[in-house]
């Protein structure tokens, strides 16, 4: 009755297009087929009673905890309005080239990305404080919306990203399944930390990519950016340095005690959650129903995710129960072409999957199915890992269905079009997808940072 764990994923995947909460979703689905198996011998209830102990687990995962501190400081963030104060200088420094505000929006997109991790969070708030700003100085609305989008997903790949936590802590516990069932019973582990560092690289390169798409645009299509006005007005030192200090050095301060291996994910989110409180203090951003309205998004978000969480454990367990891990192995054993066509296969499903699930869902759902059957097969997990979070990224931002263009619709002016948001957005896609195929061709890209600070 293997196939019944199938029928139980398809049915899932058909729940949520009819708009269903994902966690009830998962765990509704799992618990009819749980029943229906019960009852007609094909299912034995022994596998739920692993679920107290799931519980426990999540529960009391240390790295775990990094979700609610990383999205506190993103919100804390958002809400002192750093992401303003830094377009507004970043503009004033590149305003006077032409596509200067376009290099100014990826810019800061990747300073909110660092800082934030918040996919929809930071696609709102750039197309509220720029897109305005670049039509009236004559942008195309393709090129603006496009930059904005793509910008916006940076906060998948480039750490610390909530996505990447979720990713890690899923393919740790992969990994040392994978390596239990070759036999090997001193299982080496993948960390949080491992795809921070491993994301470092694609995300920088990620973002040159842009600046050189801008760029190129620029020259070869200069009336898709016209050139600003003469009186632009000139900024202080002072200013830049007070406007990008802050969120820099917060970003240093999580980034590099994770590098340099003086605090965990969990640790470093602590003191990202700190700092950026410190940060909203000093500019006055901070009053007391401003952190009530902090509080209540960042547990919104955190109940999310672990109520997610608990749905897709439930979830997991009827699977494995109907036998839908053996069925897996079995597909991708016979498989031509071995490991090439299985990580093909699993990229393009969740690259379809990316149109109708968040990434919490594949994470939670997907990953934990097919990560251990790939790992068995050789697939570094820190390559793995990263590969997933870019595809998902690029997922976001494919038309129709991409998330990112949701969200930007949602706050965009009526007078710009639908059809030139998907218009702007597809060269980025393509960058993105230049990228996967680079990683594929070149794991050293995700993998080569990691090793080199182990052997250090």
């Amino acid at each position: 009755m293997e196939w019944l764990s199938l029928v139980m994923f398809a049915l899932v995947c058909v729940v949520l297009l009819f708009g269903y909460p994902v966690a009830f979703s998962l765990a509704g689905t799992a618990l009819l087929f749980a029943g229906l198996g019960y009852l007609t011998g094909t299912f034995d209830g022994a596998f739920l009673q692993a679920m107290p102990n799931r519980l426990y687990g999540i529960m009391t995962n240390q790295t775990l905890l990094a979700v609610p501190l990383f999205v506190f400081m993103g919100v804390v963030l958002e809400k002192a309005k750093i992401a303003e104060q830094l377009l507004l200088t970043m503009s004033g420094v590149f305003g006077r080239l032409r596509g200067g505000l376009a290099i100014s929006v990826i810019l800061v997109g990747m300073l909110l990305a660092a800082s934030t991790g918040i996919v929809g969070a930071t696609v709102v708030t750039m197309g509220l404080l720029s897109l305005p700003s670049m039509l009236k100085q004559g942008y195309h609305p393709a090129f603006a919306t496009g930059s904005i989008c793509a910008t916006g997903t940076l906060g998948q790949i480039i750490p610390p990203s909530i996505a990447l936590v979720l990713l890690g802590d899923v393919l740790s516990s992969s990994y040392q399944q994978a390596q239990l069932k070759q036999g090997i019973f001193s299982p080496e582990s993948v960390s949080v930390g491992d795809l921070f560092i491993g994301a470092l690289l694609p995300g920088l390169m990620l973002v040159l990519l842009y600046m050189l798409y801008t760029v190129l645009v620029a020259i070869f299509k200069p009336d898709w950016l016209l050139a600003p006005a003469k009186q632009q007005q000139s900024i202080k030192l002072a200013d830049v340095a007070q406007s990008l200090l802050p969120p820099l050095l917060l970003i240093f301060a999580v980034l590099g005690s994770i590098l340099l291996g003086y605090a965990t994910p969990t640790e470093a989110a602590g003191v990202g959650a700190s700092g950026a409180l410190l940060i909203a203090l000093l500019k006055r951003q901070l009053t007391l129903a401003r952190l009530q309205e902090i509080l209540l998004n960042t547990l919104t978000v955190t109940s999310m995710v672990f109520l997610i969480l608990i749905g897709a454990a439930l979830f997991s367990l009827v699977f494995r129960g109907f036998g839908g891990e053996s069925l897996i192995h079995h597909l991708f054993d016979n498989l031509p072409g071995g490991v090439l066509t299985a990580m093909f296969v699993v990229m393009l499903v969740i690259f379809l999957l990316g149109f109708i699930l968040d990434f919490i869902e594949i994470t939670f759902i997907v990953v934990p199915l097919v990560g251990p059957v790939l790992l068995m097969m050789g697939v570094d997990p820190i390559w793995l890992g990263i590969m997933i979070a870019l595809n998902l990224q690029t997922s976001f931002l494919t038309p129709p269905f991409g998330f990112a263009l949701f969200y930007l619709r949602g706050v965009a002016p009526p007078d710009v079009k639908t059809a030139d948001i998907y218009r702007g957005v597809v060269p980025f896609v393509v960058i993105q997808l230049l990228l996967l195929v680079g990683l594929a061709v070149w794991p050293e890209l995700a993998t080569w940072l990691p090793d080199y600070l182990q052997q250090g």
